[in-house]
């Protein structure tokens, strides 16, 4: 008998069998930055690789986008919003600070019996959210799963600071996770985290710690803020490692890696990662030029263009990784299979 520790493999694993999108329909382009502030296309566009980003109007809300996508990822599933067991949000711009946009979605959805919570981990919160749910059906105690990445953070940017408002859009993403055969799916998730990192990018302002004032108001004091040099630095260090992980953990090498679907923050950070792990950019899903960063959203985003597109095929390794604000980042593998239901 072999007292070498074989991995453990679950009976099931969870498939996804259904993607949606959501994006506003205003259309934010550098050039009209350029009429705003001061900057030009070309400064933005070699410095981040963004062209234009949608942004919400003030009578839409993130948990609007979040059910267009829902509903979205629904129909391409083929089932019910009855059928869903648990309806999970990665989110850090809902419609309130409480209750979760999640228990929204389950009233505009009609998912009467679902179970419904936020996360948030920030940028890296839909891939946090894709390794929670899939946990749930690798444990038997649910069987279908809505995973949304939502985020509007053009409603919390300070549009009076040229390095970080140009970043972000805002939009949607949205998979149905369902349990199939423990070959395929989502075969492995890494989650990692570094609270020295907070103040690296954070919205310090509106929670119990800082109160919204009148004077913060005055002041303009209440908008995101972000390090850049710190962020990118990060990014560049600890993402190729945390998909290194990932692959390893389940006999991988980049080599077999058929699609990479990064969180869309910056282009170079998606180039630097390419470079180090010997992934060429082809492999590398970009769709940052038309949306910008859209946070928690940005992965599901880029997963439901890229199968559409047809870059994502049965029998493909699929890599997907977030990394932002805590700070946090995770990266999951998935042997994609596609059918419905598993």
């Amino acid at each position: 008998m072999s007292l070498v520790p074989q991995p453990f493999t679950p009976p099931r694993r969870a498939h996804i069998v259904g993607l949606g999108i959501a994006v506003p329909p205003q259309v934010l382009t550098n050039d009209d930055l350029a009429q705003r502030m001061d900057t030009t296309d070309e400064w933005i566009r070699t410095r981040t690789g963004i062209r234009e980003r949608r942004v919400s109007t003030p009578d839409i809300a993130t948990s609007d986008l979040a059910t267009q996508a829902g509903r979205m990822a629904i129909a391409d599933a083929g089932i019910t919003a009855e059928s869903l067991d648990l309806i999970l949000c990665a989110t850090t711009s809902g419609d309130y600070i409480w209750p979760s946009t999640a228990c929204i979605l389950q009233q505009n959805l009609g998912a009467t019996r679902a179970a419904a919570f936020d996360l948030s981990a920030a940028c890296s919160g839909f891939c946090y959210a894709l390794a929670t749910a899939a946990a749930y059906i690798e444990s038997g105690s649910m069987k279908q799963i809505l995973v949304v990445g939502a985020d509007t953070l053009t409603k919390q940017v300070n549009w009076s600071d040229r390095g970080t408002c140009i970043l972000f859009g805002d939009g949607a993403g949205a998979a149905i996770l369902a349990a199939g055969p423990p070959d395929a799916g989502v075969v492995s998730s890494i989650m990692r985290a570094d609270g020295s990192g907070v103040e690296s990018v954070w919205l310090p302002a509106g929670g119990t710690r800082t109160p919204i004032t009148t004077e913060l108001l005055e002041a303009g004091n209440v908008g995101l803020e972000m390090r850049g040099r710190e962020v990118y630095r990060f990014a560049a260090e600890r993402v190729p490692e945390v998909i290194m992980d990932a692959l390893c953990s389940v006999g991988l090498n980049p080599s077999d890696v058929g699609l990479l679907v990064m969180h869309q923050a910056n282009l170079r950070i998606m180039q630097t990662v390419s470079e180090r792990l010997n992934i060429p950019m082809e492999k590398v899903f970009v769709n940052l030029d038309r949306y910008g960063n859209t946070s928690a959203a940005s992965v599901p985003m880029a997963l439901c263009e890229a199968k559409a597109e047809g870059r994502i095929l049965p029998g493909d390794v699929v890599v997907t990784v977030g990394f932002g604000a805590g700070l946090t980042w995770a990266a999951n593998v998935i042997f994609w299979q596609g059918a419905a239901n598993g």
